[in-house]
C-alpha cells in the first residue's frame, strides 16, 4: 500500500526548488538527500532529493534533475509515496497507523459482525469510522470501546453501548 508523506507545492525560488506539505511524522530521515521518493503520478518520479532544507516552517526540497523555476512548477500537486512495508512497525503494542486499520473487519465482543473500518479520523480523540449497511457510525478508539485489535485475524473487536452502533436505536 503507498502512503503520502508528502505533496509538492509551488516552486520556491529559481534554482528548481519547490515547497512541500509534509504528511510525515520524520521529515528529516524521509527527506533527506539521496533519499529516492516514488509519485503519484508516477510518471512524475522517482525523484530523488538532492536538497533540503527549511524556510521558517515550510520545507523546501531540490530533486535532482530540476533546475529551474519551470521545471520545479511542472511538479507542482505531486504527491510523494512510500510503501507501507518501509514503516518500522510501533514500538507500543496499543498503538497502529492508520493503513493498519483500516479495511480491518468489526465484530461486537459476542461476535455479531458490524462492518468494515473505512477511515480513522484524528481530531482531538481518534475515531473509527465504520461502513455498516445503514451507513457510517464512528466509533472513538479508546480501550474501553476498543477492547481487540488483532491485526493477524484482520478483525476489530467493540465492546459499545446501546445507541452507538445504531444511532437510530433507542436506549
Amino acid at each position: 500500500m503507498q502512503l503520502v508523506v508528502g505533496r509538492i507545492g509551488r516552486p520556491h525560488g529559481i534554482r528548481g526548488e519547490v515547497t512541500v506539505e509534509v504528511r510525515t511524522d520524520d521529515p528529516e530521515s524521509r527527506f533527506a538527500p539521496g533519499t529516492s521518493l516514488a509519485t503519484d503520478p508516477a510518471g512524475a518520479g522517482p525523484l530523488v532529493v538532492e536538497r533540503m532544507r527549511w524556510n521558517k516552517n515550510i520545507l523546501v526540497l531540490g530533486f535532482e534533475g530540476v533546475a529551474d523555476r519551470s521545471e520545479a512548477e511542472e511538479l507542482r500537486d505531486t504527491m510523494l509515496v512510500i510503501d507501507s512495508s518501509e514503516i518500522p512497525p510501533p514500538g507500543d503494542p496499543d498503538e497502529f497507523y492508520d493503513h493498519q486499520l483500516i479495511g480491518l473487519s468489526v465484530v461486537t465482543v459476542t461476535g455479531e459482525a458490524v462492518g468494515e473500518i473505512v477511515d480513522v479520523l484524528h481530531h482531538g480523540q481518534d475515531l473509527l469510522v465504520i461502513q455498516r449497511e445503514q451507513g457510517e457510525v464512528l466509533i472513538p478508539f479508546v480501550k474501553p470501546l476498543v477492547p481487540e485489535v488483532d491485526l493477524d485475524a484482520k478483525r476489530v473487536v467493540v465492546d459499545a453501548p446501546p445507541g452507538l452502533l445504531d444511532p437510530g436505536e433507542t436506549v
